[in-house]
């Protein structure tokens, strides 16, 4: 399958333009819309909320990933390889955190003539086409490169921010379960949140902490908004601690 991972939005022509350029290089292919509203613009973020969900769909998966604001300037455009899983997209480091958790990483760098393509939408142009490529079986195009050419090693593993809200004002950050336990506190714009294994067992209006279906912390409101009670975003910090005290309650 080709997994569509963008901060296009459902509205408007795009989307729908990508998945004309696939299935008229590939007719018939199978194409998921993992995510139409992707971090906006913040290839840092949608980073790590890719490498969560991307752990879920089997080898050979081939991701079209474009959350691209510099595109048509010189950021490359890349296809890495990371644990029999493909990734097509702009080399902004949005498959940073996807590279650094695989056991076997292969990467190439694009190229292509600029008079040919847009230089604006590269996610049609350049990348579906190359996803359609792969999917199809064919080797990858492009030059190799190292495994470690255009890294971002300042990126921490585990991110202390919201990255994503999703419909209901639940907000994801970029940490795994493995970063807190259950007795820890969170801490979002000075409200203190303890954890919970799920909605129901808080309270409706409390705010809490839990780890989701797809093993990232994530803060919510039982019955509620918690973007909206809570005033965070996309980009709000989170501080972590140990056992302490502090109520999940909003006040």
């Amino acid at each position: 399958m080709i997994v569509l991972f963008t901060d296009f939005g459902l509205e408007g022509p795009y989307i729908g333009q990508m998945k004309a350029r696939i299935l008229r290089d590939l007719p018939g292919a199978a194409i998921i819309d993992l995510f139409t509203d992707a971090p906006t613009a913040n290839p840092k973020a949608a980073a790590y909320l890719l490498a969560a969900y991307a752990d879920e769909f089997p080898a050979g998966t081939v991701f079209l990933c474009v959350v691209d604001p510099g595109v048509g300037t010189q950021r490359p455009g890349v296809v890495v390889q990371a644990d029999g899983r493909w990734f097509v997209g702009p080399g902004n480091g949005l498959f940073e955190i996807v590279t650094r958790r695989a056991a076997i990483i292969s990467k190439w760098e694009l190229a292509w003539d600029e008079n040919s393509v847009s230089a604006s939408f590269h996610g049609r142009d350049v990348f579906a086409p190359v996803a359609a490529r792969l999917e199809r079986g064919d080797k990858p195009v492009g030059e190799a490169r190292s495994a470690s050419w255009n890294a971002f090693p300042d990126w921490p593993d585990d991110l202390a921010e919201i990255v994503y809200i999703d419909h209901y004002g639940n907000a994801m950050t970029g940490l795994r379960k493995g970063f807190v336990n259950p007795s820890f506190v969170l801490q979002a714009n000075h409200v203190y949140l303890k954890s919970a294994r799920t909605f129901a067992d808080v309270p409706s209006g409390e705010a809490f902490w839990y780890v989701n279906a797809n093993g990232l912390v994530e803060i919510a409101i039982n019955k509620g908004n918690a973007a909206d009670v809570l005033g965070i975003g996309l980009g709000s910090g989170i501080n972590v601690g140990g056992e302490g005290s502090g109520s999940g309650k909003f006040r």
